[in-house]
C-alpha cells in the first residue's frame, strides 16, 4: 500500500472525528434527540422533585445538581421491564393527583416538607406497587448519586489511575 494515500486517508479520518462534536451542535444534535425519554415533561419535572426531596442540596450539592434525575430515566427507560416502567408512571401521576388533592397544587409545586410526607406515606404504605416506587426511587437515586463524577472525584477522592507509576526504578535485588 501506498504510504502517501494511507497517511492521507488518516488524516482525513482524523479531521472528521475531531469536528464530529462540532457538527453535532451545529446541526442541533443532542442526547435528547439521540436517546429520547419515554416520561413526559410533567413526569420528568416529578422525577426531578422526587430525587431533590430524597438528597436536597442544602449545604452541599444535591442529587439534582449532578444529574440524578436524568440517570433515572435513562436507567428505568433502558434497564427494567415494561411492568416497572409503568408502575413508575403510575405512581408519578399518583403522586401528582395525591399532591393537588391534599395541598391544592402540584408536586413540584409543593415545598420540601410536603413532598416529603408524601414520599414518607409511599415508603409505609401496604399496597406493594407504592412501595416497591419508594424503594426504587430511593435507591437508584442514592446510586445515581454516589457514582456521579463529582461526587466520585470530589467527596470518595476517586481517582481512574490511583497513584504514580515511576518507570525506571532501581530496584535492590
Amino acid at each position: 500500500m501506498d504510504r502517501r494515500i494511507a497517511i492521507k486517508n488518516l488524516a482525513i479520518a482524523s479531521g472528521g472525528l475531531i469536528t464530529l462534536p462540532f457538527w453535532m451542535v451545529a446541526c442541533g444534535i443532542s442526547d435528547k434527540n439521540i436517546h429520547p425519554s419515554t416520561f413526559s415533561l410533567a413526569d420528568q419535572d416529578i422525577l426531578a422533585k422526587i430525587t431533590d426531596t430524597i438528597i436536597p442540596a442544602g449545604n452541599s450539592i444535591g442529587a439534582l445538581s449532578v444529574g440524578a434525575d436524568k440517570f433515572l430515566q435513562k436507567l428505568i427507560d433502558d434497564c427494567y421491564e415494561k411492568p416497572v416502567q409503568d408502575n413508575v408512571k403510575k405512581q408519578l401521576q399518583s403522586l401528582e393527583s395525591s399532591a393537588k388533592t391534599t395541598y391544592g397544587k402540584s408536586f413540584a409545586d409543593c415545598e420540601q416538607q410536603q413532598r416529603q410526607e408524601m414520599l414518607l406515606k409511599l415508603s409505609a404504605s401496604q399496597i406493594k406497587d407504592e412501595k416497591d416506587f419508594f424503594d426504587l426511587m430511593k435507591t437508584e437515586t442514592i446510586r445515581g448519586f454516589n457514582t456521579s463524577q463529582k461526587v466520585m472525584e470530589d467527596f470518595f477522592n476517586y481517582k481512574v489511575a490511583p497513584g504514580h507509576y515511576y518507570g525506571c526504578v532501581n530496584v535492590k535485588a
